[in-house]
């Protein structure tokens, strides 16, 4: 049996940091002028790790004077996202915008939607409440299921049982925050022939942890096969600030505080990479098991989770289909 698979370790995710920033930049060079034949590139930075490392990589391929940096805040995102993405514009010498999208989602019925549907599980929901949607079932080998959790304005917390109507209007809703930013994401790119950086890690784009049309939209994604743990360690890596690079991974979609691991993953991000690791390396879910110190059982429970969730957002990496080909534009 191969060593890896007889020991796991997170030693398996080293990288060499400064050949894959050089390779990453590379590529992006190629890929904006003779793929895509642009000027330069534009990213949504919100003061994640994420899209911090990314327009890290764009200044390393083209130089702070072609990349724009452009933070979107809403009516829930944390005062802290926004403040870090200025730190981090103001590092890497960068030109940015801020546009405030919350009067366009209110325009659009996103927050009347998503709270007419949140008073379906909590009827005395309103305002001065914060909420977030976590998961539960997964690592316990059961089919997922989506809670709701709710602060009221004393500080009370309340969980309900959300009901799939209920739970589907909801994120329906939350959606339009991810489709309105890439709407001005591709307004600044076309305004300057640019093209539009895409910032999903490898846990999150294996997964299907992005939005259709929105997050998930963009012309060159430069991490996506980059494990979490590796994004964290090229943002050191490139000397970014340490509020960034200390900064824990958030939805910053919900009025209530919501890590990823709450909303979507079975696991905190550093267990998930490995877990991914080991999934697509072909590690027993013993072994894995040994390594996280749980029980093989649950072990086995993330690995069919991550199988199922590779099934059902399986069509969120799909082009348009066709009825028939158009073979001239193939």
């Amino acid at each position: 049996m191969d060593s890896l698979v007889d020991t796991l370790n997170r030693n398996v995710l080293d990288l060499d940091y400064e050949a894959e920033a050089d390779r990453i930049a590379d590529r992006l060079r190629a890929i904006t002028a003779r793929t895509l034949h642009r000027r330069g590139l534009v990213v949504a930075i919100s003061g994640g790790i994420d899209s911090s490392a990314s327009v890290a990589l764009a200044v390393r391929a083209l130089g702070p004077d072609r990349v724009l940096g452009l933070i979107l805040p809403e009516q829930d995102s944390s005062d802290d996202s926004a403040a870090r993405a200025r730190i981090l514009a103001g590092h890497l010498g960068i030109r940015v915008e801020t546009h405030d999208i919350a009067p366009a989602l209110a325009a659009l019925g996103c927050y009347s939607v998503r709270d007419a549907a949140v008073r379906q599980a909590l009827p005395e929901y309103g305002p001065g409440w914060r909420f977030k949607i976590v998961i539960d079932g997964g690592i316990q080998g059961r089919f997922n299921r989506f809670l709701l959790v709710a602060s009221d304005p004393s500080g009370t917390l309340h969980e309900r049982d959300l009901p799939l109507d209920a739970y589907l209007a909801i994120v329906a809703a939350t959606n339009f925050k991810q489709r309105v930013r890439k709407t001005l994401e591709y307004f600044h790119a076309d305004r300057l022939n640019y093209a539009v950086v895409g910032t999903p890690n490898r846990l999150e784009y294996d997964q299907g942890f992005f939005v259709k049309n929105g997050d998930g939209s963009a012309d060159v994604k430069p991490i996506a096969h980059l494990y979490k743990s590796q994004v964290y360690g090229m943002a050191r890596h490139l000397g970014l600030p340490e509020r960034v690079c200390a900064a824990e991974p958030t939805t910053d979609t919900y009025s209530l505080q919501q890590g990823q691991d709450e909303f979507y993953f079975a696991l905190p991000y550093r267990d998930m990479d490995l877990a991914l690791w080991a999934l697509n390396h072909d590690v027993p879910a013993g072994t894995l098991a040994a390594t996280l110190g749980i029980d093989a059982a649950q072990a086995e429970a993330v690995y069919e989770d991550i199988r199922n969730k590779r099934r059902t957002t399986r069509y969120l990496h799909l082009a348009p289909v066709l009825v028939e080909a158009v073979p001239e534009v193939a």
